[in-house]
């Protein structure tokens, strides 16, 4: 199996860097901020932390492509890094500390293009978390400080938690019935939003989590730390990976149920 600790010691760099930019433009008064054709907020801090990850990885990784929510795809190969400058500008304009960077690498196989490589980072709350493809995955401040994740052993849709982002988009794909069947059933739902069901996911506080509507960058570095603490990420059609256009996570002893209730 490859080793990929370079490239998540990489990613690591690339989220310190972010979190600088990033925080200091935080609760900025100044702040500027767009709407853009998809009718959703980009501000000069999603732009400026992509530019930087950009910059980093033409000097370190010149030969990988990249792709990133505010600036398109760059260059072509079996690799690709994939870059969510901040997941959650609704809440980063708004002052509310629930956002994060999203890193991925993603290398082409048989299968086609896997999460091998992921890192979460959310400075506002003081959290990161991360995963390479063998190797586990991790929660703490740094490589050398952390914390092993491992997904929770309920089994039961009665016993579960279950983590959204919002009702938006349930309805408009047929779905809403299902999703609020499985809400009625579950022991406990919190609208947390955006990264962070997924991360509680791969810790086991959360037990299965879904949306609806999703692109390539909001998902790629959340299912490979999702797999390596034990769960599964597919999308709403059962479909392994971050492709399907939206997701389902789960410990995987509930999965199988939670697309059934899920599928319209």
């Amino acid at each position: 199996m490859p080793d990929y600790h370079d490239d998540l010691r990489l990613a690591h760099v690339l989220a310190d860097a972010a979190d600088a930019a990033t925080m200091d433009r935080f609760k900025a008064l100044d702040l500027k901020v767009e709407t853009k054709p998809d009718m959703t907020p980009v501000s000069e801090a999603d732009r400026a932390a992509e530019d930087l990850i950009r910059g980093q990885l033409r000097r370190a990784r010149p030969r990988d492509a990249v792709l990133g929510e505010e600036f398109g795809s760059e260059g072509t190969g079996p690799r690709r890094w994939v870059v969510d400058p901040i997941d959650g500008t609704k809440n980063y304009v708004r002052g509310v500390p629930v956002w994060a960077t999203l890193i991925a690498l993603m290398e082409r196989g048989e299968g086609g293009d896997r999460p091998v490589v992921g890192v979460v980072s959310a400075p506002a709350l003081g959290r990161r978390w991360w995963a390479a493809e063998g190797g586990g995955a991790y929660t703490g401040r740094s490589l050398t400080s952390a914390s092993r994740l491992r997904v929770s052993e309920v089994s039961r849709i009665p016993d579960a938690s279950f983590a959204y982002s919002s009702l938006t988009g349930w309805e408009e794909r047929g779905r809403l019935g299902g999703f609020l069947d499985l809400t009625r059933d579950c022991w406990r739902t919190r609208g947390y939003g955006d990264f962070w069901p997924y991360m509680m996911v791969a810790e086991g506080s959360v037990d299965i989590c879904a949306e609806p509507e999703l692109s390539l960058w909001d998902m790629a570095a959340n299912v490979i730390v999702v797999q390596e603490a034990g769960g599964r990420f597919t999308g709403l059609d059962g479909t392994p990976g971050p492709h399907s256009g939206d997701a389902a996570a789960s410990n995987g002893l509930l999965h199988d149920e939670l697309l059934r209730y899920l599928a319209g």
